[in-house]
């Protein structure tokens, strides 16, 4: 097994909590089971197979919603979106809290009528200008990156990333409903918040 490099120095992000952010690099499995076509579960686990966070949730009534749990199910974070809008907006509170007053970040899509997802994230709720993270990604291109304003946070390919993601899709895999992630999360980044934003855009994307 590779010994992690450990990192001092390195600014933190963190969003959720700061018991996701590590010293050194994370390796995480994320699978992704479609029950129905308004469900699917996203489970993540690190190399060593142990559960890390649970996400479920689906769609009623033209509403969005996910719930990301902790290995005891214990809810720490839901999203929810709106189905069927121009701006695939989404809004993320803290466990299964619904106050807009007490929202953790927001979602949108820079544009609406984009084919490649091009996503703004918010801290709160969609007050400022200019948003706190930049987030691309799409289906066809199996792609995800996120930016801080100009410093590159997530990205699928190179040695310098802070995280980097790489999706399992086949004919096979989708009709069995089952897909899944290879994400890594580089020193000091919420790799909670990594997952959230990946469940977000595999959701806008997913056809």
């Amino acid at each position: 097994m590779e010994v992690p490099t450990w990192t001092f120095g390195v600014p933190s992000v963190s969003v959720i909590g700061d018991g996701y952010c590590f010293p050194y690099p994370m390796e995480l499995i994320v699978k992704k089971k479609i029950k129905k076509m308004s469900n699917a579960q996203f489970e993540v686990f690190d190399l060593s197979g142990n559960l890390l966070l649970q996400v479920d949730g689906g769609v009623w009534s033209f509403n969005m919603k996910r719930i990301v749990r902790d290995p005891a199910g214990f809810p720490i974070l839901t999203l929810r979106g709106k189905a069927l809008t121009l701006w695939h907006k989404w809004k993320a509170h803290e466990g299964e809290n619904k106050d807009e007053n007490n929202i953790l970040f927001s979602v949108r899509q820079s544009h609406p009528l984009q084919i490649k997802k091009d996503l703004h994230v918010f801290l709160a709720n969609f007050k400022q200008k200019d948003p706190d993270f930049h987030v691309t990604g799409s289906y066809t291109s199996l792609s995800f990156k996120v930016y801080k304003g100009h410093r590159l946070l997530a990205e699928v390919k190179g040695p310098r990333l802070s995280a980097e993601v790489k999706h399992t899709f086949t004919l096979e895999s989708f009709y069995k409903g089952k897909e899944k992630y290879r994400v890594k999360v580089y020193p000091e980044v919420d790799y909670a918040f990594i997952v959230a934003l990946l469940v977000i855009i595999d959701e806008n994307d997913t056809p």
